[in-house]
Order: structure tokens, then C-alpha cells, then sequence
């Protein structure tokens, strides 16, 4: 009887701890499950940490990254939506928590943009705009952030990919000055350094690859791909990006 009243007093006393984390802690114990490749653990730490307190900011850029992470390759439409829709409403936060730091304004692009990735064309440059806008902010304030580099290149490689008609309707819907902006040279340029960069990051190899691909340099294409091949996984979806950059080394043979 003794055992079972010390059971239930150590189970309260553990809920009662867990009830009074700090934001700190919820952050720190999401940076555990991050690192461990555990993302969807840690975005509900992060998450937690936000229901503490709403506007802190490191919480508010980690729920974003991990968000849209973690609805990159969802195969469900509804929930990669949700996802979505959740890293951009934090990062737009993380914006208003402290629009004077660069990854405030790099995650909000990153979101922005991927979840552009995957709609119809119309809607894709639709958002275009602001995708730029956001990744050139966090430029400027920190001209040598990776990730913002990255998302500069493939925002010109987007553009460059896309058929007569889209890239009329693209024009207009961005104005002839930040259409005409969009080139190849640029879309190597950005991946190149964002690759030198954060030479370890397979998803900016990837990207690069692809570019050279498409520029008809296969040779710098292969040596992309096949990198990737050997490369240490870093991040939750490197899995799926070493198995994105074997079949475009298929494609090239």
C-alpha cells in the first residue's frame, strides 16, 4: 500500500514538473529531439515553449523550420497543408518577434516558398514576389546566411523553368523589372555559395545539381549527385534527397 501512495506521489510530483517548464526548457528539450532527427517530437516542444510564451522568438523560428519539414514529403495533402500554414503564420511571427534578425526572414520565405512548390503555376508566381522580398531581407541584414542564398537560387531557377505562358503571366504578376532579374547565371551564383557556405548541407548540393542540370553541364551535375551519395545525413529529409539525387544520376546516364 505504502509502494502504490509513493507511486502516485512520484507521478504527480513529475506531472506537476512537467506542467511548470519554462519555454527554455521546452526549447532545450526540442533541440534534443531535433538533433536526433526527431522533428515532429520537437516541434511539439517548440510548440509547448509557444504556448508558455507566444512571442519567443528562438521557439518561433525552430516550429517553422521543423513545420515545413516535416510537410515537405507528407503524402498527405491535408496535413502537409496544415503544416504549411503553421510554419508561416511562426515565422511571421518570428517577423513581428524581431524583424532585424536574418532567419525571421529567411523561415518565412522558406515557407512561403515551399508550400508555392506545391501549387498550380498561377498561384506558384502569385507568391513569388514575396518569397523574394523576404530571402533579400534576410540578405541584407546577413549577406552570407546560407539558407536565404539557397532560397534566392532556386527562386531564380523557378522562374527560369517555366514554360512561355507561365512566364508571360509571371510578368505581370511580379512587373517587368523583378521578372526580368531572373536568370540562370543568378540561380547558379546563389546555390554555388550557399553550397560553399554550409558545404555539409545535402539539400543545397541537390538544388545545385539540378541547376547545372538544367543548364546542360552534366559533368558538374554527376559531381553534385554523386556527392550526395556520400554524404553524412544531417537533416530529417536528407534520406529522401539522397534518393532524389541517385535518380537524377540515373537521368544523367
Amino acid at each position: 500500500m505504502k509502494r502504490h501512495i509513493a507511486v502516485i506521489a512520484a507521478a504527480a510530483s513529475l506531472a506537476r514538473a512537467a506542467h511548470g517548464q519554462s519555454a527554455a526548457d521546452h526549447i532545450a528539450l526540442g533541440d534534443r529531439e531535433h538533433a536526433a532527427l526527431n522533428i515532429a517530437a520537437a516541434l511539439k516542444h517548440y510548440e509547448a515553449a509557444l504556448s508558455v510564451d507566444p512571442a519567443n522568438y528562438d521557439a518561433l523560428t525552430k516550429a517553422a523550420h521543423d513545420a515545413v519539414d516535416l510537410g515537405e514529403f507528407n503524402s498527405s495533402d491535408e496535413q502537409r497543408a496544415a503544416l504549411y500554414r503553421s510554419a508561416q503564420d511562426y515565422a511571421r511571427r518570428a517577423v513581428t518577434a524581431n524583424p532585424r534578425d536574418a532567419e525571421s526572414h529567411f523561415e518565412l520565405a522558406r515557407a512561403i516558398g515551399r508550400n508555392a512548390l506545391t501549387m498550380g503555376t498561377r498561384d506558384k508566381i502569385k507568391y513569388a514576389g514575396e518569397v523574394r522580398a523576404e530571402a533579400l531581407e534576410a540578405l541584407k541584414i546577413n549577406p552570407k546566411h546560407a539558407g536565404a542564398l539557397h532560397v534566392m537560387g532556386l527562386w531564380n531557377a523557378e522562374i527560369m523553368r517555366l514554360n512561355g505562358l507561365s512566364r508571360m503571366i509571371a510578368k505581370n504578376f511580379l512587373g517587368g523589372n523583378v521578372f526580368g532579374e531572373a536568370n540562370w547565371d543568378n540561380a547558379q551564383r546563389y546555390l554555388e555559395e550557399a553550397t560553399q557556405l554550409d558545404p555539409n548541407r545535402i539539400t543545397h548540393h541537390l538544388d545545385l545539381g539540378r541547376v547545372y542540370a538544367d543548364r546542360g553541364d552534366k559533368a558538374k551535375a554527376r559531381e553534385q549527385f554523386e556527392w550526395i551519395g556520400k554524404a553524412t545525413v544531417m537533416d530529417f529529409n536528407d534520406r529522401t534527397y539522397k534518393e532524389k539525387a541517385k535518380q537524377a544520376l540515373d537521368e544523367l546516364r
